[in-house]
């Protein structure tokens, strides 16, 4: 088990993290969901031992870890980082890249866990390749690759896939994810995709500018938002009172998300003026006005502009 408790880290004056406080089991994937500039690759560096974490402790397995100061060479043994700058051999082929991280004592096992890795992020075809002509997506699948070559502990994955088209993206994430999962290793990843961390992560850690926002599986932190920071990672959202749902006088707001809201045939207190529609494949997203305030909601068909509209929850 791997154990964090940040109480606080600091570039220079400047708070980064606080009070950041979980555990991770064997074999768990945790998605750290942030915006730019949150923490989330502070913090990998800080578990992988890049960094040096004053006012905290990181344990794993009851052993605490001791950080770059305590260490001749930075990095956890058991596991591996996988940054966003590639750590890849330019002027070495894929599969040297990958061979580089095997023992090489018995060449014919070695060359088939190369070719157990390639297969493993579909590169097979690039086997000869020089890392060099590589694409930087694929270049990103072989970072990916030599960071499993040895069966690491815990995986460490920052951006792992935002240098991979949507098409290969897809299809990849879940052949990695499955075989972590396979393996039995853990995963850290951070990561501004939210279709990734809800569709793959045992847990997600959301933060809030270096803080810890909301923690918990995905379909918890999905059905509990309630705020435009932590709705705004799952698409557009609407932040309404209850009013409009409701025959309480309240005050209060919550999370609407598009999907959430259909065209009411009765009269009802939300009636909106059509702005917009989004071609969305299977439905249009309506962006529509709301006294003065914008309010967006799914529909089955397009719809035209100006014409107005009563909405209610959906259900």
């Amino acid at each position: 088990m791997l154990k964090v408790k940040i109480d606080s880290f600091s570039y220079s004056e400047k708070t980064i993290l606080k009070d950041i406080h979980f555990t991770l089991k064997l074999g768990e994937h945790l998605s750290i969901l942030g915006e730019s500039g949150c923490g989330k690759s502070t913090l990998l560096h800080l578990i992988f031992g890049l960094l040096h974490l004053e006012h905290g402790s990181i344990f794993y397995n009851e052993k605490k870890l001791l950080g770059p100061t305590k260490t001749l060479i930075p990095g956890e043994p058991f596991m591996k980082l996988v940054a966003q700058e590639f750590n890849i051999m330019p002027f070495t082929t894929v599969a040297e890249n990958l061979g580089s991280y095997l023992s090489r004592l018995d060449e014919e096992k070695d060359e088939k866990r190369i070719d157990e890795l390639l297969k493993v992020v579909e590169m097979e075809a690039f086997k000869s390749t020089l890392a060099k002509n590589l694409s930087g997506g694929q270049k990103q699948r072989v970072a990916l690759a030599k960071a499993l070559a040895n069966e690491p502990e815990i995986l460490l994955l920052d951006e792992p896939f935002s240098n991979i088209d949507t098409f290969q993206k897809n299809k990849l994430q879940r052949r990695i994810f499955n075989y972590l999962k396979e393996k039995n290793i853990s995963c850290i990843t951070a990561t501004h995709d939210s279709d990734e961390a809800l569709a793959f992560s045992d847990q997600i850690l959301m933060l809030k500018d270096g803080t810890e926002e909301m923690f918990g599986t995905p379909e918890f932190i999905y059905k509990n938002v309630a705020t435009k920071y932590q709705a705004g990672f799952f698409g557009e959202a609407n932040l309404l009172s209850k009013n409009f749902f409701s025959s309480e006088e309240t005050s209060e707001k919550t999370i609407i998300f598009p999907h959430q809201l259909r065209i009411s045939k009765e009269k009802t207190l939300l009636e909106v003026i059509v702005k917009k529609c989004y071609f969305k494949g299977t439905h249009f997203l309506i962006e529509a006005d709301f006294k003065g305030e914008t309010v967006f909601f799914n529909n089955p068909f397009t719809m035209k502009k100006e014409d107005l509209y009563w909405l209610k929850i959906s259900g």
